[in-house]
C-alpha cells in the first residue's frame, strides 16, 4: 500500500508542476485579456485541484496557502474583484511559492526555510487584501457553491420552472470522513420537497477498481422550497473538500442554464440526458421530443436533430441546446486526448533507448557474422532482423521527443518580468513551438537559452525614449523561432535592438591577441568572438552583457550537447543568435567511413555526396586546401593529418563532402564503408578537450569507432581557407 501512495504521490507532483505551468501561462493571458471568463475558470480549477489533491495526501501546508489563493479566485470569478495588474502579480508570485512548496514538502518532505514563511506571510497579507470581509463569508469554503455569474447569452429569458436545481458531486472522500452522502439529502428535505433526483453514476469505476470507501455518487435535484439559497447551500456546509454544489434558483436565467452545464464534470454524450439533468428539460419533454423524432423525417431521409424538435417544441431555448452539444463535443475530445495520452517515468523510457541500443549494436555484430559465413539464408535473416531494429530503434526515439513549444512558453513569464524591471515594453513573439527534439535536450537547453533571452533584453533592446528618437516602435520585439535543419534542430533568438558594435569587438579582440593586428575577419566572425573565454562581454559590449556567466559559458554548455552557437548583428536593426543542436543524444544514423586501421562516423544527415580525390586533385592541393567542385570552391580536412595518423594513404582516396548551416566542406578519408546504426556513447571527461570529436560508438566487430564533430570540421576548413584567402591577398 506504502509503495502505491508512494507512486500516487510521484503523480499528484508531476500534474501539481503541470497545472501551476498552465495557471502561469493563463494568467499571462489574462493580464492581455482580462475578461476572458474561460482564462479565469481555468485559472481556479488549477488551484482547486492542487488544493483538493494535496488533502488527501496530508500536505497542509500546501492546502493551508492555496485555499486563500482559491477564494481569491472564486472572488474574481464571481466579479467580486477587478483583475487588475497588482492582482495579476500577487497570484503570478503566488504560483511560484506554490510550486516551492510543491518541490519542498510534497517532493522532498521538507518543512519550509525562514526566506520562504516570510515570503509565504507576505503574500498571504496581500492576497488578504482581496478576499471576502468575514460577513459576506458565512457559507464555508468547504464547499464551491456557484452564484450568478457574468457570462451573457445572447438569448437572455428564463427556464420557466418553479423548482429550485441543486448539481451535486460528492468528494472521494467524504465516507473515509465519516458522513453519509444520503445523509444530507434527507436533511435537504426537511426544508422542503424533493420533486425529483437523479442518480449519477459516470465517476463509478469498474468493480475490480472501487474503492469501497469512496464515493463516486452525484445527484441532480429538483427542489421545491421557500427556502433561501444560503439556507439551502448551509446544508452541504460540512461536505470535505472536493465536493461540488450548484444551485440554480427558480426561474433562473437562461444563462445560469448553460454555464451550469459547461461546468458538469461528466462526460455525457446523449444531448437529452444532459438537458434533463440540469433540470432544463423534464423527463416527459424529453420523450415527447424523441417520438416526434422517430416520426418524422426530412426529404432526403434523414433523421430531424432531437436539439431542433425541442426548440421547435417549446420545450427548451436555443442557447441552452447549444450549450449542451458544445458540451458534447469537449466531452467527446476530452474522451479521445484521454485514450491517446499514457503517462510514462522518464527513467523507464531511458532505460528502453538504453536497451533498444544495445539490440543496435548486437544486431550490427550479427549481420558481420552472416557475412563472413556467406550463409544466404542467414544474411537474409540478419537483414529482415536489422529492418526490425530500425524501426523500433526509430519508435523508441519518437517516445523521447517533446515539442519545443513547451521551453518557449516559459519565456512569457520571464519577458513580463524582466521587461517591467527594466522599465522596458517588450513582446515575445513564439514560432515554430511544434518542432520535436530529444527530451534530454530540451531540459538542458534551458539556462543557455535563459541567458541569451535575458542579454536580449537587457542590453540588445533599447529602452522606449531611444526607440523612438530611431523611429522604432516602443515596444521592443523578442522573437523565439525553432526549425529543422539537416537532421539538427536550430532555435533562434532574434532581437529588434541596437545591434553590436563591430569595431569595439574587433578592437577588443586586437587587444587581447585573439585577431592578428593586420587581420580583419568577415563581420560575423568578429561578433563571434564574443563567444571566446578570454572576452569579458560586460567590459567589451554595452549591449549583451552576461548576468553573472559570460558568453563563453553559454558556448560550452551548448558544445556540451554536441550543438553550436552562432551570432549575427545589424547595426540600429538587432542580433540574431542561432544553436544548432542534434535532435537526438541516443542513437543516430551514420556514415562509416575508414583512415588507415581507423573508422570514424559521420551524421548521415549531414552527409550530401561522396566523391573520388582524382590524382590530378592530389597534385594540386599540395598547398591549397580547397577543390573544385563542379566550379564551387570546397574547402576540406585530410582526416589523416587531422588526426595524425601514421602510415601512408591509401592509393584511391575518397572525400565526403558534408554541410552544416549552409556551408560546406570535404572529408578525405581512405575507404567509404556505407551507412551505421549508431549507438552514441559519450566520452570520457579525459577525452573531453578533443577537437573534431563528439562521441564514440561500438561496431558490430566490438571495435571503437570515433563519431565526428562535423560543425566543428566544417567551420575549421572553411576559417583555414578564409586564413589563407586573406594571407594571399597581403603578400599581393
Amino acid at each position: 500500500m506504502s509503495l502505491d501512495l508512494d507512486q500516487a504521490l510521484q503523480t499528484y507532483i508531476a500534474e501539481a508542476r503541470e497545472l501551476l505551468q498552465d495557471m502561469e501561462d493563463a494568467l499571462l493571458r489574462l493580464e492581455a485579456d482580462p475578461n476572458d471568463a474561460d482564462t479565469i475558470g481555468a485559472i481556479f480549477r488549477a488551484a482547486h485541484t492542487i488544493k483538493g489533491s494535496a488533502g488527501l495526501f496530508g500536505l497542509d501546508p500546501i492546502v493551508s496557502f492555496t485555499h486563500i489563493v482559491e477564494d481569491v479566485l472564486d472572488r474574481v470569478r464571481d466579479g467580486d474583484v477587478v483583475i487588475e495588474a497588482n492582482l495579476i502579480a500577487v497570484l503570478l508570485e503566488s504560483g511560484d511559492h506554490m510550486l516551492h512548496l510543491v518541490n519542498v514538502v510534497a517532493a522532498q518532505g521538507g518543512q519550509l526555510d525562514a526566506e520562504a514563511i516570510a515570503r509565504e506571510n507576505g503574500l498571504r497579507i496581500r492576497l488578504q487584501a482581496y478576499q471576502a470581509s468575514q460577513d459576506s463569508s458565512k457559507v464555508s469554503h468547504a464547499v464551491q457553491v456557484e452564484t450568478e455569474t457574468s457570462f451573457q447569452s445572447s438569448g437572455g429569458g428564463f427556464v420557466e420552472t418553479d423548482n429550485w436545481h441543486i448539481s451535486l458531486r460528492f468528494g472521494q472522500n467524504v465516507m473515509r470522513d465519516g458522513m453519509d452522502p444520503l445523509s444530507f439529502i434527507r436533511y435537504l428535505s426537511t426544508l422542503g420537497e424533493i420533486v425529483s433526483i437523479t442518480t449519477m453514476f459516470d465517476a463509478l469505476p469498474l468493480a475490480d477498481e472501487m474503492d469501497a470507501e469512496s464515493c463516486y455518487l452525484g445527484f441532480e435535484i429538483d427542489f421545491k422550497s421557500d427556502a433561501d439559497k444560503a439556507t439551502i447551500a448551509g446544508v452541504f456546509e460540512f461536505a470535505r473538500e472536493g465536493s461540488l454544489v450548484h444551485i440554480l434558483p427558480p426561474h433562473s436565467k437562461l444563462t445560469e442554464y448553460i454555464e451550469l452545464i459547461r461546468s458538469l464534470p461528466e462526460s455525457e454524450t446523449r444531448l437529452g440526458e444532459i438537458l434533463v439533468a440540469t433540470g432544463a428539460l423534464t423527463q416527459q419533454e424529453l420523450e415527447s421530443g424523441l417520438s416526434e423524432q422517430q416520426t418524422s423525417a426530412r426529404p432526403d431521409g434523414s433523421t430531424t436533430p432531437l436539439g431542433e424538435i425541442l426548440v421547435e417544441q417549446r420545450s427548451v431555448e436555443h442557447e441552452v441546446v447549444q450549450a449542451a452539444l458544445d458540451k458534447q463535443t469537449q466531452s467527446k475530445d476530452s474522451k479521445n486526448k484521454e485514450s491517446r495520452y499514457i503517462r510514462v517515468q522518464a527513467d523507464k523510457l531511458d532505460e528502453l533507448i538504453n536497451m533498444v541500443g544495445e539490440l543496435v549494436i548486437a544486431g550490427a555484430g550479427v549481420s558481420l557474422l552472416a557475412q563472413r559465413v556467406k550463409d544466404n539464408p542467414l544474411q537474409e535473416a540478419a537483414s529482415v532482423m536489422s529492418g526490425l531494429v530500425e524501426e523500433i530503434r526509430d519508435g523508441a526515439l519518437r517516445l523521447r521527443m517533446v515539442p519545443i513549444g513547451e521551453t518557449f512558453n516559459r519565456f512569457q513569464r520571464v519577458v513580463r518580468d524582466v521587461g517591467r524591471e527594466l522599465g522596458k515594453d517588450i513582446e515575445l513573439v513564439i514560432t515554430g513551438a511544434d518542432t520535436e527534439l530529444d527530451k534530454t535536450v530540451v531540459e538542458k537547453i534551458g539556462d543557455p537559452l535563459m541567458h541569451l533571452v535575458r542579454n536580449a533584453m537587457d542590453h540588445g533592446i533599447e529602452s522606449a525614449s531611444i526607440r523612438q528618437e530611431k523611429g522604432k516602435p516602443e515596444k521592443g520585439t523578442l522573437r523565439l523561432n525553432a526549425f529543422h535543419d539537416s537532421g539538427s534542430i536550430v532555435i533562434e533568438i532574434v532581437d529588434d535592438g541596437g545591434g553590436l558594435n563591430r569595431d569595439r569587438i574587433l578592437q577588443k579582440a586586437r587587444d587581447r591577441g585573439l585577431i592578428a593586428p593586420n587581420v580583419t575577419p568577415p563581420d560575423q566572425e568578429i561578433y563571434n568572438m564574443i563567444f571566446e573565454a578570454g572576452f569579458s562581454t560586460a567590459e567589451a559590449i554595452t549591449n549583451l552583457s552576461g548576468r553573472g556567466v559570460g558568453m563563453d559559458v553559454v558556448k560550452r554548455n551548448i558544445a556540451a550537447l554536441r550543438g553550436t552557437v552562432s551570432l549575427d548583428s545589424a547595426v540600429g536593426q538587432g542580433t540574431t543568435v542561432s544553436i544548432r543542436l542534434p535532435l537526438t543524444l541516443a542513437i543516430i544514423d551514420g556514415f562509416l567511413v575508414g583512415v588507415g586501421k581507423s573508422s570514424y562516423i559521420v551524421p548521415l544527415d549531414m552527409v550530401h555526396e561522396c566523391i573520388e580525390l582524382t590524382e590530378n586533385d592530389r597534385q594540386a592541393t599540395g598547398e591549397r586546401s580547397y577543390l573544385n567542385l563542379r566550379g564551387e570552391v570546397l574547402p576540406f580536412v585530410m582526416l589523416r593529418e587531422h588526426f595524425e595518423i601514421e602510415g601512408n594513404g591509401a592509393r584511391r582516396a575518397n572525400v565526403v563532402v558534408v554541410s552544416c548551416a549552409g556551408q560546406k566542406a570535404g572529408l578525405v578519408v581512405d575507404e567509404l564503408m556505407g551507412e551505421f546504426q549508431t549507438v552514441i556513447k559519450p566520452l570520457g571527461k579525459i577525452f573531453s578537450t578533443l577537437r573534431g570529436i563528439s562521441g564514440s560508438t561500438i561496431l558490430g566487430s566490438g571495435e571503437v569507432a570515433l563519431i565526428l564533430d562535423v560543425p566543428s570540421l566544417v567551420q575549421q576548413a572553411v576559417n583555414r581557407e578564409s586564413q589563407h584567402v586573406s594571407t594571399r591577398q597581403l603578400t599581393h
